[in-house]
Order: structure tokens, then sequence, then C-alpha cells
């Protein structure tokens, strides 16, 4: 099935106490997907989740796992038992860690009658600036190409998934083909502010480069009218 404009278009609650979130959440009557980060969950804990899918939402459960195999196979069974329909996780904990978390996961589906989630493998975070990266973390791989080898790994190990920059879409889109899921932040509809985002594609762009769903949070959740700024987005991929 074709996913239509607001299938493609999870937004970011970042800075909401739970509260707010659930407010926000019934503002937006077209609204179809949220993302969940650390900073709602750890004021709303699974809570915040079940009463986000209550209200009919389907939830990003952005927690970015990293740990040993045990501990990200009981993470993500917890998650899925959650209901969250896309979870993150690091790439970089490695092959077996990776296969863990995919297997509990979709265990942990079959068991409860939800449907699997899909897993995101989150690369290199795009807060990295790359001689830090090198210097800080001892790796000589430029960035560039040490996303694809994360990328891979985690295709590899049976992940669904991955999180990427708008400037790594394309290229990642060519090595991985649908239905490999690569959700897109850093998204700016047309003429909007940048923000502190630099790196940045319009939500059209995005979708044209190969990117499954986008991740787009101010210019929703702070324009003066949060529907209609989610509409106009819808409205610029109808286009």
């Amino acid at each position: 099935m074709t996913a239509t404009p607001a299938d493609r278009i999870i937004v970011a609650l970042d800075g909401m106490a739970p509260d707010q979130a659930l407010t926000f959440a019934a503002t937006v009557s077209d609204l179809r997907w949220v993302k969940v980060g650390l900073e709602l969950f750890v004021a709303g804990g699974p809570a915040v989740v079940e009463r986000l899918r209550q209200r009919g939402l389907r939830v990003f459960l952005d927690l970015k796992f990293h740990d040993i195999p045990a501990t990200m196979a009981g993470a993500c069974r917890s998650a899925t038992r959650l209901g969250a329909e896309l979870i993150t996780v690091h790439a970089s904990a490695g092959s077996e860690a990776l296969a863990a978390a995919q297997s509990a996961a979709v265990q942990a589906a079959a068991d409860t009658g939800l449907p699997a989630p899909t897993l995101l493998a989150v690369t290199v975070l795009t807060s990295w600036d790359p001689l830090r990266f090198a210097a800080e973390l001892a790796i000589e791989e430029p960035v560039q190409a040490y996303v694809p080898r994360l990328a891979q790994l985690a295709a590899a190990s049976g992940i669904g998934g991955a999180v990427c920059s708008p400037l790594e879409v394309a290229a990642l889109r060519a090595d991985h083909p649908h239905p490999f899921a690569l959700v897109t932040p850093g998204i700016r509809p047309a003429g909007a502010d940048r923000g502190d985002q630099q790196r940045v594609l319009t939500p059209a762009q995005a979708v044209a480069a190969g990117s499954s769903q986008l991740v787009i949070g101010r210019p929703i959740t702070a324009a003066a009218d949060p529907a209609a700024a989610f509409e106009a987005c819808c409205a610029e991929l109808e286009g």
C-alpha cells in the first residue's frame, strides 16, 4: 500500500511535558505518527506511549538502545509490548546485540498479537563534527564511509531500517532498496527557519532522495497553527 503524506510525517514531541504532548496531539486531527524521545519518555514513562496509542497514534520510540545483547533484547522486547512500531538501536552495539534485539522484538510481537516493529539503526549522530569524531573516538575512517559501514552491519543483522541525515539518504537508499526503512530528521519545509539545523532538505526533496518517513519537530510543534503547518507539509508532499 502506498503511504499517504500524513503517514510519511512523524511529528517529534521533543521538549514537551507529557500533558503538553497529549494536548498537542489532540490539536492536529490528521496526525498519524509521533516521536517519543528520551526527554519525554523520562518525564512520562511508558504511560505516555500508552496514552498516545489510546488516541490512535502510532509511536516512534527514539531511545537509541545501546548495550550488551541481553539488555538490548530485553529493552526491545519491552518497547514492542508497549506498542511502539519504530524503535531505535545503535548500530555500534554490534551484530550480536542487533540480532538479539531484532529477534526479541519479533517474538514479543508474536506473543502479544501486536504488529512487529521496525528497528532503526542509528549510525553516527549528526551532532558529531568529522574532525572531533576522528580525534575523540580514534576512528580513522571518515564519517561518510563509517555511516554506510554501520548501516550495512545493521542490515546484515536483520535490522529493518536506519535513521539518517538528509544528506546521507540518497547514498544509503542506493545500497538498501525498499522495504529497508530510511527515517530522516533534519527536515525543514520550504521557507521554514532552519533553526540550529544546517544540513537540511525539504519534505519533498527528502522523499525524492529515498526517505521512507520524515521526522519534523519545531516547524510544526512551534507553529502558531500546528494543524495548518502539518497540512502544509502534507500538501508539499502531495505536490
